[in-house]
């Protein structure tokens, strides 16, 4: 399986996700947009995951890799590769199918509980709420034709799924010790005390196990849509 990975800051890898690709010999490649490497052709890979980072899916001004991004993701969801996307890349995948992304009412940075929403469709499902990570401002609207499938109090789209093999989830499962602390260190300016935006230390006193359930849960979303 070759697996091609899309990074828009330095800070912001892959977390847990490395991992399980490694641990089924996945051939993984990535373009780091931060450094204005090339996208690949859709030849090059098999599944395609959008990572997160702090600007806005609507900055294409300002950073013109985007338009050629949600081509490359619109495409790629057409053309049946697995995609997934995570906070900015679930945004992405929305815009790139022709969603409106904006502002949230409320921006939601911390642990919170995410709830699956109830559905008789064959596609992904949760098998329960999450606590799970999450650091956003901005939401979306879902893609046409595309299954609503969990929501949190602060934010009513928080994942969906568009055909049989592409998933965008709002909030971080691949999440990390490691990657919790890098974010943080380097958007510690975002945390402004609101109803939904925790404290750092709130942020980081979770226990091994709350990295191990969402950590799980992300294995459970990849292997759905790269089977």
């Amino acid at each position: 399986m070759r697996v091609h990975i899309l990074q828009h800051v330095a800070f912001e890898g892959p977390g847990s996700i490395l991992e399980w690709l490694e641990s089924r010999h996945a051939k993984v490649s990535m373009t780091r947009l931060f450094a204005s490497e090339a996208l690949p052709s859709l030849d090059e890979f098999d599944a395609i995951i959008a990572l997160g980072g702090p600007m806005s899916v609507n900055d294409e001004e300002t950073l013109p890799w985007l338009n050629q991004e949600k081509v490359l993701l619109r495409d790629s969801v057409h053309s049946g590769k697995a995609v997934l996307g995570i906070c900015l890349g679930a945004q992405l995948i929305a815009s790139a199918l022709g969603a409106r992304v904006y502002a949230g009412e409320q921006k939601e940075i911390g642990w919170f509980p995410v709830r699956p929403i109830a559905h008789m469709t064959d596609s992904f499902s949760f098998s329960g709420e999450v606590n799970a990570f999450h650091w956003h401002g901005e939401t979306f609207d879902l893609p046409s034709g595309a299954i609503h499938l969990a929501e949190s109090e602060a934010c009513l789209h928080q994942a969906f799924q568009v055909g049989e093999r592409a998933i965008g989830l709002q909030f971080h499962l691949e999440t990390t010790p490691e990657s919790a602390a890098s974010i943080i260190s380097n958007c510690r300016h975002e945390l402004v005390r609101a109803k939904y935006v925790q404290t750092e230390d709130q942020l980081l006193a979770v226990e091994a196990s709350r990295y191990n359930d969402i950590n799980a849960l992300m294995s459970r979303v990849l292997t759905y849509v790269t089977r």
